[in-house]
């Protein structure tokens, strides 16, 4: 029977961070994946240019039942340590907006820059794997089965993602493993999602499709002022994606379209100055045309200031800057970037990320019950779980 010091299910992002890092210390360690190639996920990231962290990062940018549990990992490997191991592979990157650093090519750099790390450690690799089973044999094994026969292993460690993106290979596989040992899960949902519109909402939106434009995006809980983007399903973009993480089904959500602008009192202005211009001149000025058309009627837009009322112009800049909507729903896992929710993290070590209960089980990366926003959080948290369970399985 083969044996391994680490057997490591999973070879996304925290995975493999785990591997070479547990690999560093002269370990042996074996990776499973039942896909047919390595981080899978990680490619599609950004675009495929891979926003693999962020220059500001804080535990107040992930959501979880226990937010204190992910300050020790992050702290422990931090986005320094991993834009250190960036340069120096020489990997060219640049930051975009709120500090997201991007590849200046592509996400197939960090992988391969992983892949080669992995190498380096002596971590072994096998893929289009089907784990039939999961064993405890005696205090310190753990017995892995599946066509091949059998493995053991004195660590093993779940990283195995969560739900969102199913059509690369994303299964509930490691919550089947956390609730066999005993440990608990918290519900899931898909995080950082596009809302779905309610029927009306969809026939008066989806003529919009494509625009996108600065808001602000809030419910009772948080607020981001990002872009929004309108879709043929609904409503998308960095300030919805956000805000969908800290929404419940049936919420009401209010986005101001013209963010930092006291619309109200720009058009008293206007009115005063040059009452004959047309409502529809003024606004064009500020947002695309048929963004407008979406929110005011024909008869105000072919108005002239002068035949509007002030009470209004109010309703105008009511209209575009306290825009109330219900979305129907979201878009679910198939296009969620992260799942909310999943294994209690107060069943784990925050600082080795091993069960509390079952000595040698270790949970890394999105399996835990540990979301990021969006703009390399997510990502962060798996360089970071697998970094610090690597130094002790």
């Amino acid at each position: 029977m083969e044996r391994a010091d680490v057997i490591v299910i999973g070879a996304g992002a925290a995975g493999l961070m785990c591997a070479l890092s547990a690999g560093r210390r002269q370990r042996k360690v074996l990776v499973l994946d039942h896909a047919a190639r390595p981080g899978q996920k990680l490619l599609v990231t950004g675009g495929g240019r891979c926003n693999f962290t962020n220059y500001h990062l804080d535990a107040a940018n992930y959501l979880s039942h226990n937010p204190h549990f992910c300050k020790s990992a992050l702290s422990r490997f931090s986005q320094w340590d991993f834009i250190d191991l960036v340069k120096l592979h020489c990997i060219p990157f640049h930051e975009r907006e709120q500090g997201r650093l991007f590849c200046d090519g592509n996400a197939r750099e960090i992988l391969d820059m992983l892949l080669g790390e992995c190498a380096r450690a002596g971590v072994n690799f096998r893929f289009n794997t089907t784990i039939t089973g999961v064993e405890k044999c005696g205090e310190h094994e753990f017995r892995v089965s599946g066509a091949w026969g059998q493995l053991r292993c004195h660590s093993l460690v779940v990283a195995t993602g969560g739900l969102s993106m199913p059509a690369i290979g994303a299964t509930p596989f490691g919550y089947r493993l956390a609730e066999q040992f005993g440990l608990k899960l918290r519900p899931t949902r898909a995080g950082l999602v596009p809302f779905t519109l309610q029927p009306a909402d969809k026939e008066k939106l989806s003529p919009l499709a494509g625009i996108a434009v600065l808001c602000e995006a809030a419910n009772q809980r948080r607020s981001f002022r990002e872009n929004i983007l309108f879709t043929h399903r609904g409503l998308s973009g960095p300030a919805i994606l956000q805000l969908s993480s800290y929404w419940q089904p049936g919420e009401e959500i209010v986005i101001n379209l013209l963010p930092g602008l006291d619309l109200l009192a720009l058009l008293k202005g206007a009115k005063a100055q040059r009452p004959q211009r047309k409502l529809k001149s003024v606004l064009a000025e500020l947002l695309p045309k048929r963004l407008i058309a979406a929110f005011i009627d024909e008869v105000d837009l072919e108005s002239t200031l002068q035949a509007i009322s002030q009470s209004r112009l109010q309703q105008v800049a009511e209209l575009l800057q306290q825009w109330r909507i219900k979305p129907g729903g979201t878009e679910g896992y198939r296009t969620a970037e992260v799942t909310l929710g999943g294994v209690d993290c107060d069943g784990i070590s925050s600082k080795t990320m091993e069960s509390r209960e079952q000595a040698g089980l270790y949970f890394v990366g999105e399996v835990l019950d540990v979301a990021g926003w969006l703009g390399g959080y997510n990502l962060q948290w798996a360089w970071s779980s697998g970094w610090c369970a690597g130094q002790y399985a």
